[in-house]
């Protein structure tokens, strides 16, 4: 029963069933494990004491940053939370372990509005100036699908995976499976938004039912996360920006909007599906960045000529 192997299977069994944890973080977890068991070569979860996670855990910090550190240690406490609750263990190597180490601070890379607007603009003249119907309905879709990132801050991975009927074009909600299968309601507020996505409803029906997804390809499969990253590439290059747009740095631009609109940052956490504040307050990083650029070219001081 020991068994690693056996014990990593069982355990990733128990995420699926009762966690409900979605493929990419099962996907994680089995790496990490996997990657444990063959650095401590240990067969047996009964010989792994603190001082065989202390040793595993300095190694890591040679090898990786410290996300990805604090990550795959995370990956590694929960399965031995898992075996003290089987009963598996009697004592957890990780109680006697106390695991600080400070993170850097990394600002969210965010789109210039300007370059945003300039972006969807390059795709409405492309659809517009498009030589075929093959290229004009592709650029229907290219267009809906900037729109809806921009306009509700939703991860690629979930916009992927919307299905035919998450989209309510009545009332003009998304309803969003987030991490950890938790849902939440975004709503559209901006009427061209809301225009484009029904104008590609109706344009791309059959191959929406064909897929049973939301967003799709005029072959009717389903779009995935790989051509929404090739489709930005594609219009930056059309629009000649410079700045390498990745589709999370929409997520991280609506974010960094709404707080520097003023918006209670609570109800950032709700929309972004975040499950802790903790996660959202990385924006206000950002917006005191903008603050710090309003207060030296904005404040009159900055134009007073003292003499001395």
């Amino acid at each position: 029963m020991n068994n690693s192997k056996t014990l990593t299977d069982n355990y990733l069994e128990y995420c699926i069933q009762q966690k409900r944890l979605d493929e990419k973080t099962l996907k994680a977890y089995r790496i990490d494990l996997r990657q444990f068991f063959e650095s401590i070569a240990t067969p047996n979860v009964l010989d792994i004491t603190s001082y065989t996670l202390e040793a595993y855990i300095a190694d890591l910090h040679m090898k990786y940053k410290p996300k990805t550190v604090k990550r795959k240690i995370a990956s590694i406490k929960a399965f031995f939370h898992y075996l003290e609750y089987k009963d598996v263990i009697e004592i957890n190597p990780f109680n006697k372990l106390q695991i600080k180490f400070r993170e850097p601070v990394i600002l969210p890379k965010t789109i210039p509005l300007h370059t945003v607007e300039v972006l969807l603009s390059a795709i409405y003249k492309y659809r517009m100036n498009a030589q075929t119907e093959y290229q004009r309905k592709n650029a229907l879709r290219d267009a809906a699908v900037i729109e809806l990132l921009f306009a509700t801050g939703i991860r690629i991975s979930e916009l992927c995976s919307l299905g035919i009927t998450d989209v309510n074009l009545y009332d003009r909600t998304v309803l969003i499976y987030g991490k950890g299968s938790k849902e939440r309601k975004v709503q559209i507020g901006n009427d061209d938004v809301a225009n484009i996505l029904q104008e590609y409803k109706i344009s791309y029906l059959p191959q929406i039912h064909n897929c049973n997804h939301f967003f799709a390809n005029q072959n009717g499969t389903t779009l995935s996360d790989q051509s929404v990253r090739r489709m930005i590439n594609k219009y930056t290059s059309l629009a000649a920006i410079e700045l390498h747009i990745t589709p999370h740095m929409f997520r991280h631009t609506f974010a960094t909007s709404l707080l520097e609109a003023d918006v209670d940052i609570r109800y950032i956490q709700e929309i972004l599906g975040h499950s802790s504040i903790n996660i959202t307050e990385i924006y206000t990083h950002v917006a005191m960045s903008k603050q710090k650029d309003i207060l030296t070219t904005k404040h009159p001081r900055k134009d007073f000529r003292i003499d001395s």
